[in-house]
């Protein structure tokens, strides 16, 4: 079969290499999925690229990115019923901890790691659901229901975040956003409330303002970034959902603030969801999908020759939707 791989940490075109591997086969409790589409994430390409803290070397002597994917099982292990070969499905965490993800026409994975999809939706949608679907269905829903509830999402016009925007309003919540340029626009079309320029230096008097006094939960890209912004916006026993803080790695934590508001702070970091919780967020994304009340945007669907294109578009400031390889 056909797959892209590295051997060793680089720049994309320098070390991400198209050849021919042997066709895996399934292991006990294992599928094996014929490949649609890869879907490329930030993840994938800091883990290509080496800019993990500590990690000196990859893992594995090669590795096969990517984490999403969809297509059709093809083949089944001992233990797996036969009738799921045909399946439409999309995975999760195919290349979490494994060395062989999804950037290759074939892979095998445990059985509970490849869903099937609801008829209605497109594979290309599958291949986005993996990590930015997920991540966001968590961070929107992991505190339960937010009916009559005020959120802040920042970034609402990235991938997480353009989820995260349509779920919250899906779920009856009020939803600001926050956004710079052309992303204000795709904010509100995703149906935000308010989408306020991040860069403004009155952003939090626009956020209270737009709020009406305060946010109950923050849907949050750059918790360290953000902090003090955090501290002056959040409501009383309000709770920062957190997924990202690139800019700022190691935050400094007013802790006053935080405290006499009893402030919660809820990290998320989607590979690791245990399995009642990741089941309850998979059935609340295919509902949001199945009822058009999400739709992930995609922004390219590349071939898989030029995956080291993918890897550098899905690190490309102002990205407008998913980067997937089309694995057909």
């Amino acid at each position: 079969m056909r797959a892209a791989s590295y051997a060793r940490f680089g720049a994309a075109s320098d070390v991400l290499e198209i050849t021919e591997i042997e066709m895996p086969t399934p292991g006990p409790g294992e599928v094996r999925v014929r490949l649609a589409f890869s879907g490329v994430n930030p993840s994938d390409a800091k883990a290509r690229a080496g800019a993990r803290p500590g990690v000196t070397k990859p893992a594995f002597p090669r590795i096969i990115p990517h984490s999403d994917g969809a297509g059709e099982i093809d083949a089944v292990g001992a233990g797996v019923d036969a009738a799921r070969i045909g399946s439409r499905i999309w995975i999760w965490n195919g290349q979490w901890q494994r060395a062989f993800g999804t950037a290759a026409q074939f892979i095998c994975l445990p059985s509970a790691q490849a869903v099937d999809i609801p008829s209605s939706v497109s594979l290309e949608t599958g291949a986005t659901l993996g990590i930015p679907g997920l991540t966001a269905a968590q961070v929107v829903f992991g505190g339960g229901d937010i009916a009559g509830k005020t959120l802040l999402i920042s970034g609402g016009a990235g991938a997480v975040g353009h989820n995260a925007v349509q779920l919250a309003k899906w779920g009856g919540a009020k939803v600001i956003a926050t956004a710079r340029g052309a992303g204000l626009a795709r904010a509100l079309e995703a149906g935000a409330d308010s989408a306020l320029d991040y860069t403004n230096a009155d952003l939090a008097a626009e956020i209270l303002e737009a709020s009406g006094g305060g946010i109950d939960r923050a849907i949050e890209v750059e918790f360290g970034a953000n902090i003090p912004l955090l501290a002056e916006v959040m409501r009383p026993l309000g709770t920062i959902a957190a997924y990202g803080s690139g800019a700022e790695m190691m935050p400094t934590l007013p802790f006053g603030p935080f405290l006499f508001k009893a402030l919660k702070i809820d990290i998320t970091l989607i590979y690791l969801l245990p399995e009642a919780e990741r089941a309850v967020i998979i059935e609340r994304l295919h509902s949001a999908l199945t009822t058009d009340a999400l739709r992930p945007a995609i922004q390219a669907v590349l071939p898989l020759e030029n995956c080291a294109e993918a890897h550098d578009a899905v690190m490309t400031p102002g990205r407008s939707g998913a980067i997937l390889l089309d694995m057909a």
